[in-house]
């Protein structure tokens, strides 16, 4: 074979695989997750739907459990900032009910728990909410659930879950994701105990 056709056939494979490179770097997605049954409808929340769960407006009583600050960045796989997209969060209380007519476990429900929030993003994509760290309850361990909307679009639903939490190991829905999914909706608190940083990509 001639050099000519040597260096002829290397410049077509280094150029058919030109454009692998832009999707090789791309972020994973966000892996998704069932909304679940307790997405409180607009009749079950409060009128106070702001990203502090743990303190109603006009309610005399803070929620009980442990206080968090949840930041998060929302970003598509090329790592841009997604601006003024609406993350809703809901979980929970401190007892383990939802803010939802079907829960009707036995526990009291945390009158002064908001149960359910949203944050607009800004121009970094970024969003933040004060809330309580997740609790387990009957059959699940410990998270809180996510949802991105855009223009009126969902783009993700996901759920959220405490890095290191024994009950993960039992749960069906954390175990169904591979360790790198795992990683990704795993909430960690290791500068500060009582705030994390999550990263959603969509």
């Amino acid at each position: 074979m001639s050099k000519i056709n040597v260096k002829r056939r290397s410049l077509l494979t280094a150029a058919a695989l030109l454009p692998l490179a832009p999707v090789a770097n791309a972020l994973a997605p966000t892996p998704s997750a069932m909304e679940g049954p307790f997405y409180p409808t607009s009749s079950m929340r409060f009128d106070d739907v702001d990203n502090d769960l743990v303190k109603i407006e006009g309610a005399v009583k803070a929620a009980g459990g442990e206080v968090i600050q949840l930041n998060g960045r929302l970003v598509d796989s090329d790592g841009d900032a997604i601006a003024n997209a609406i993350v809703e969060i809901w979980q929970c209380d401190a007892t383990g009910r939802y803010l939802h007519t079907a829960d009707r476990r036995a526990e009291p429900r945390d009158a002064g728990f908001q149960g359910f929030g949203r944050a607009r993003t800004d121009a970094e994509g970024r969003f933040t909410f004060r809330t309580i760290k997740p609790v387990p309850y009957p059959g699940r361990t410990p998270h809180i659930h996510v949802k991105v909307i855009d223009q009126g679009f969902e783009l993700l639903t996901s759920q959220l879950y405490l890095e290191g939490h024994p009950g993960n190991t039992r749960d069906f829905l954390f175990n169904r994701m591979s360790s790198e999914q795992q990683q990704q909706v795993s909430m960690r608190f290791e500068q500060d105990p009582a705030q994390t940083e999550v990263l959603l990509v969509v």
